[in-house]
């Protein structure tokens, strides 16, 4: 009976250190995606802010168009390079979240 019982306690702490690695790689990850969103932002809004006073600065009309497709085309290129940066974070995310439970998952049978 008491060999069971430190079984079950043993098993409770590990499940919970597995449960604070887990925790503390999702919050590093959190953080670090938190950090490129709010980088690209500022960013984002800086080049935005950039584009409208040249814009107030145009002479003519096709300056002015010539301002504004130029910068549609940079923040285009921006969002999709961004959007890419941004899913390999959460695809990094995903996976060191993973990696404190493959020893458990790998023990259950008929797991892979």
């Amino acid at each position: 009976m008491m060999q069971n019982i430190d079984d079950l306690q043993k098993l409770g702490k590990d499940n919970l250190e597995l449960a604070m690695k887990s925790f503390g790689t999702v919050s590093k990850g959190v953080q670090a995606i938190a950090v490129e969103m709010a980088d690209y932002s500022k960013k984002s809004f800086e080049e935005s802010t950039a584009t409208a006073e040249k814009l107030f600065g145009a002479k003519t009309l096709d300056k002015a168009v010539e301002i504004q497709s130029d910068y549609f085309k940079h923040a285009y290129e921006s969002f999709v390079s961004q959007a890419t940066k941004m899913g390999e974070l959460y695809a990094d995310l995903a996976k060191e979240s993973y990696k404190p439970y493959e020893g458990i998952i790998a023990k259950i049978p008929g797991a892979k």
